[in-house]
């Protein structure tokens, strides 16, 4: 077939129809409402919205069609050719008014603004809602209802009115969301989207005819319900039945700005909706990643940007003040240990002593952590900065640990860090396998794809040591014992070659090493590993054919893979998995770590990690690291720097090491709360002798600085992030920081400028682009065609994409691989065990991870209203036979006790949760996880074991206070 006709078999088919006396077109399959729509005809509709399953059962949006009895309803009527519609004709337009007359008649009138809506018979131009004018019936402003009622100039008659039905009382148990059934038009949106777009299934539609009604769950109260807060019910209700409490009242808005979300790696866009210089409420876009969609941080996580325990003016330690690291710190009350500063004495004493330890003690004496929760443009001149002021690669951030392993073992094997398909790929994937991910917590946007994909027929595969969420949609869950990942690995990949189910010609033609793979598999059979790792062979094997016989088999991963010392070998075992079986290089197919924060995949790209310079070219290779020294023009470190934990380790090193760390400079990170075996970490950042920390938040680490600086929070600036998807997204500022904070590119510079560097990116966005621009030639080989002026224009570019015109690669590795032979180098794996095992000691397994209301070290989300209401208490996870075991029941306190540290914190029963194990989150100051887990180091990604240590758990003890950080009222455990 040649190229045009392969080009007009891809087009979408037209059909012509005539609409209100006009011949038009329509592509085939398209409603009527979509093609008037598309031809300037609007036509109302209550219970449609674009990307939901048309359900008709509003009429709202009827039209006429020749040669019909009845009037038909547009939203799921198909065109078909030669039809006749008459969209605007009287008859039809009299039974629109008509429905939307009735529906507004039975709309509550209290505590709603009255407005004049005016008569208006014709049906263009439209005006918008409160641009009513003339003599007529007032109508109440009930969101899009109160819009159509305009433009169709609808009056109520009194007569209406008064056959109003009683309706339920308000429902306002839910901290985020209010319920008003009254205003209720049973249009099922609400349903659709919490049932078919969210799957979440709590929304549903219950009892007959007049009593007839939304319940959530089994018509509980919603706050009492299953609900995880999305808020998709409230984004898709037209009438304000469903809104959220930020935002009653008046709905109307001084203005809208365009970003991105804050919190997970999915990256949806989002719109803030401002107002007296609040962000009062946020709608989900339709952006590529997340198509409107929002998850309760993204909807309800805002406000943590206006808590009154924002830093607002630089800060400098007292003299003789000594650094408590032991210390619980005071976030609100923090005047006897700093004292405020004007920004010149503040940044001439923060860069000042960074630059005297430089030139005292060498260019090894200085470190820098960035930020996974800024932009790239701040990663990009913040490693800038260590490399050419500093003078050396100490630089790291937050990858560290989390995916440093799952990029060190795709590095090696495939050439690239980055995902080969985008998450909403599963759409085209006959089987998802998921693994040491708990995506409904932890990327909830990305898990609606999977449901989705589940619900129309795919083949979920959980394999984890805990049964999360997303366990209720899978095929099968293969629920091994921790620490036993490539023994499990290992027995799929010998099934596959056991079984004859390799793809030979994948092979042949685009791996390297498969050889040595299949020797080293042939003692791993599911026979022999099915004690090890707790799953029968029979189900391995089941899976193992599934996974090679399936047209498009995608594997997705989190920390539970990437957070042991054989964090690499567990992420080489997956690249086989898929190199063995052919399912890579193509749609529904291969690899994909979800990024745990909005900027972890961007700020790496920008070369925010100790070995690699932007677009990870190694910083000891001869060529890069000329390139650079020729691109920033001065001579560079030749030699790594050292990680996140090896830094802390420096900085206790004895004064005759020549490599000790004396110095520190921290943007945006924690590692006061997130670093491995934190009494050591916190021990190491008192040490320093100098810590300048740039954060929103007095944070933990904050607590230990000699100089603070007040920066902005996200919604303060103007910046790009890159999501898992590899999308460069742009986000805009919505608010100005508050008192004298200042943008983090500003305060960067003027560490840079006083550290002898003569930077000057002038103009708050100008700045901002510029950085952009020049980031933009040392990634050329990812993002050449995404220019400023492109990412204004489309707020999201997939990379690759190397010209204007390139709309950017969603699947990548199709023909090639970006390695030395264009080959998958394939790297056999063997069993190591954890670092530290349970014993009599410390009989069980400690787990840590997220949890879906917090996010990370909790500073923002736990400083927000809603998130902070729904998970205010730390809480740890074990399953009922431990806790009858131990006689203990949910609620209760109990002590977790490593041979590093201890927390006393209350228990709730999850029967996913496996026997001999514990689950703790690490977002709380009061139950901190990570003064129990292990910092032993995977030897390749460089990545702490914090997802296996040895625990007792011994009933009672006394749960520390929450240190001022939480916003809600304490509740009893679930």
């Amino acid at each position: 077939m040649n190229a045009p006709a392969k080009l007009n078999e891809l087009m979408p088919q037209t059909v012509e129809f005539t609409l209100d006396g006009r011949a038009v077109q329509a592509f085939e399959g398209e409603s009527i409402l979509q093609a008037a729509e598309r031809h300037g005809v609007e036509i109302p509709r209550l219970c449609y919205k674009e990307g939901m399953r048309p359900d008709g059962n509003c009429r709202s949006c009827v039209v006429e069609l020749k040669g019909e009895r009845v009037l038909a309803p547009s939203c799921c009527r198909h065109v078909t050719a030669g039809m006749e519609v008459q969209a605007t004709s009287e008859r039809a337009l009299k039974s629109q008014r008509m429905v939307v007359e009735m529906l507004l008649s039975d709309m509550p009138d209290a505590g709603y603004k009255w407005i004049d809506a005016g008569v208006a018979e014709a049906r263009s131009p439209l005006p918008l809602a409160g641009e009513g004018g003339g003599e007529g019936q007032s109508v109440g402003q009930h969101g899009e209802l109160s819009d159509w009622a305009q433009r169709l100039g609808v009056q109520v008659r009194p007569a209406l009115k008064a056959l109003r039905r009683e309706q339920p009382a308000a429902d306002n148990s839910h901290p985020a969301m209010a319920v008003n059934l009254d205003a209720c038009i049973q249009c099922n949106r609400c349903v659709r989207a919490c049932r078919e777009e969210q799957v979440n299934d709590v929304i549903g539609y219950a009892l007959r005819g007049a009593n007839s009604k939304i319940v959530f769950d089994f018509d509980d109260p919603m706050g009492d319900s299953t609900c995880v807060a999305c808020g998709e019910c409230v984004q898709a209700c037209p009438t304000g039945a469903l809104m959220p409490k930020s935002h009653i009242g008046s709905q109307q808005v001084d203005r809208q700005v365009d970003s991105v979300c804050p919190f997970c790696g999915v990256g949806c866009l989002i719109t803030y909706n401002i107002k007296d210089e609040k962000i009062v409420s946020v709608d989900g876009r339709d952006g590529p990643a997340n198509h409107g969609r929002l998850c309760v941080k993204g909807r309800f996580g805002f406000d943590y940007a206006h808590h009154p325990q924002r830093l607002t003016q630089p800060l400098i330690r007292k003299p003789g003040v000594p650094k408590g690291f032991d210390d619980a710190p005071r976030p609100g009350d923090w005047h006897d240990v700093f004292r405020e500063a004007s920004w010149e004495e503040a940044l001439e004493l923060a860069a000042g002593k960074l630059k005297d330890l430089r030139d005292t003690h060498g260019n090894k004496a200085l470190a820098g952590f960035g930020s996974a929760k800024g932009s790239n443009e701040e990663a990009y001149l913040f490693q800038k900065l260590v490399r050419t002021g500093f003078r050396s690669n100490n630089v790291d951030h937050c990858t560290r640990l989390c995916h440093a392993s799952s990029v060190a073992a795709l590095l090696e094997g495939v050439g690239s860090g980055a995902v080969s398909n985008q998450v909403n790929d599963v759409e085209h994937a006959d089987l998802i396998f998921v693994i040491g991910s708990n995506p409904t917590a932890n990327h909830p946007v990305a898990a609606t794809w999977m449901k989705n994909a589940a619900k129309r027929g795919a083949k979920i595969v959980l394999a984890d040591p805990r049964v999360t969420d997303i366990g209720r949609h899978a095929w099968r869950t293969l629920q091994f014992k921790a620490d036993t990942d490539v023994a499990m690995l290992n027995a799929l990949i010998h099934a596959v070659i056991d079984e004859g189910l390799v793809d030979e010609a994948f092979v042949r033609d685009r791996a390297s090493n498969f050889e040595a793979l299949r020797e080293n598999v042939k003692g791993y059979s599911p026979e022999a590993m099915a004690p090890i790792c707790g799953i029968p062979a029979e189900t391995l094997r089941e899976v193992a054919r599934a996974f090679a016989t399936a047209k498009g088999a995608m594997v997705l991963w989190g920390m539970g893979i990437s957070q042991h010392v054989h964090g690499t070998d567990n992420a080489r075992c997956l690249i086989a998995l898929v190199t063995v079986t052919g399912q890579i290089g193509k749609p529904g197919s291969g690899l994909h770590p979800l990024r745990g924060q909005n900027n972890v995949q961007g700020a790496s790209d920008a070369g925010l990690i100790p070995m690699m310079f932007p677009n990870y070219q190694r910083v000891d290779e001869p060529g890069a690291h000329a390139w650079f020294e020729n691109f920033w023009g001065m001579p560079l470190d030749e030699k790594p720097g050292y990680t996140v934990v090896e830094i802390m380790h420096k900085a206790l090193a004895p004064d005759s090491d020549p490599h000790k760390i004396r110095g520190m400079y921290i943007m945006g990170e924690n590692p006061a709360m997130s670093d491995p075996d934190l009494n050591h970490a916190r021990h190491a950042l008192a040490s320093l002798e100098h810590l300048v920390v740039q954060d929103i938040f007095m944070t933990e680490t904050a607590w230990l600085a000699d100089v603070v600086l007040p920066a902005s929070a996200w919604p303060e600036k103007t910046g790009t992030v890159s999501n898992t998807d590899r999308m460069v997204q742009l986000g805009k500022r919505a608010l100005n920081p508050p008192g004298d904070a200042k943008p983090d590119l500003w305060i960067i510079q003027q560490i840079a400028q006083r550290m002898g560097l003569s930077w000057n990116y002038e103009g708050e966005e100008s700045g901002v682009a510029a950085v952009y621009e020049e980031m933009r030639q040392a990634m050329h080989a990812a993002i050449s065609g995404i220019s400023w002026e492109r990412l204004q224009r489309e707020s999201s570019v997939t990379y690759p994409c190397l010209s204007a015109d390139d709309p950017g690669q969603p699947t990548v590795f199709i023909d090639t691989f970006p390695t030395a032979d264009g080959r998958v180098k394939l790297v056999p794996a063997d069993i190591i065990p954890a670092d530290e095992r349970p014993d009599v000691q410390y009989p069980f397994v400690l787990i840590t991870g997220r949890q879906l209301e917090h996010w990370h070290t909790g500073s923002m989300t736990r400083r927000a209203t809603v998130l902070d209401a729904l998970e205010p208490m730390a809480t740890a996870s074990m399953n009922q036979g431990d806790l009858d075991a131990l006689g203990l029941q949910a609620g209760d306190v109990i002590t977790i006790r490593s041979r590093r540290g201890e927390v006393a914190i209350h228990v709730r029963r999850d029967d996913g949760t496996p026997k001999g194990t514990v689950f703790v989150p690490f977002a709380y100051y009061e139950a901190a996880a990570n003064l129990m887990t292990n910092a032993a180091l995977d030897p390749l990604g460089k990545i702490p074991e914090f997802k296996y240590c040895a625990v007792q758990v011994l009933p009672g003890g006394m749960p520390m206070a929450a240190a001022g950080y939480g916003t809600g009222a304490v509740s009893a455990p679930r």
